[in-house]
């Protein structure tokens, strides 16, 4: 009998002790509930986005890389930035550095893991070449990073000229966005835009080809409200490709 009365005891010590650390208990139970779901949830990150482009994009004179429009583009909208390019390059101009924007693209960009979106932005320097030249040429880089990244998205960007452009740059704007039609992918013309209106110095370089800081703040506001407007900003759902 005493040993029953003993084991009824320590039974009834046992289930006043776990009573007594139940909050706390609990607690720790939440706290790991807590924890795993945050584990199984991955964190969003930013989209990354990659800009092939020519002096306009890596930058000019005072102007450096992470102060360009690309730069800004992408504070605005909280991009993951890759610049990739280099002055006086184009689609059939190699530039100083002795590159298309398909060597960039194959040397600075195509080892990388497949981004969100693709801006390829220029043709200002392409604008000695034959228009049917640069159109193959855009053609080919877009099926390129078609091959190396089915599921990115690819968006293409005309001349930049801040001052009053020549036909020539026209011509080239017009090849450029011929092929963009042919190919499926949306087309951005800063040709429209009146970047100069009583603020040249404050706008131009005094090179007469670059924008200042400022005007690559400008440049900056409008890439990003036309890219928000044409869904490719990266908060939304893109577009359906055109049909070529």
């Amino acid at each position: 009998m005493r040993e029953h009365r003993k084991a009824r005891h320590s039974l009834t010590a046992c289930a006043a002790a776990l009573l007594a650390a139940g909050p706390l208990l609990t607690g720790c139970a939440e706290a790991v509930s807590q924890a795993a779901q945050s584990a199984s949830v991955p964190e969003e990150r930013p989209p990354v986005v990659m800009f092939l482009g020519d002096s306009f994009t890596v930058g000019s004179g005072p102007v450096a890389e992470w102060d360009t429009y690309a730069a800004d583009t992408a504070k605005t909208l909280g991009w993951q930035l890759v610049t990739a390019g280099g002055s006086g390059t184009g689609y059939v101009a190699t530039g100083r550095v002795g590159r298309t924007f398909e060597r960039s693209f194959d040397r600075q960009l195509s080892w990388r893991p497949a981004p969100d979106l693709v801006v390829v932005s220029g043709g200002h320097n392409d604008r000695r070449a034959r228009p049917s030249t640069v159109r193959a040429a855009v053609l080919n880089l877009v099926t390129r990073v078609r091959e190396r990244w089915p599921v990115t998205r690819i968006v293409l960007v005309g001349p930049i000229w801040i001052d009053t452009a020549p036909q020539s740059a026209y011509r080239t704007r017009d090849a450029v966005a011929s092929a963009a039609w042919l190919a499926g992918v949306p087309f951005l013309d800063p040709l429209t835009q009146r970047w100069i209106a009583d603020d040249r110095a404050r706008v131009l370089l005094p090179d007469g080809v670059h924008p200042t800081l400022y005007g690559h703040l400008r440049l900056a506001r409008w890439l990003a409200e036309t890219l928000r407007a044409r869904g490719l900003a990266g908060d939304e759902a893109a577009p359906a490709a055109l049909p070529g």
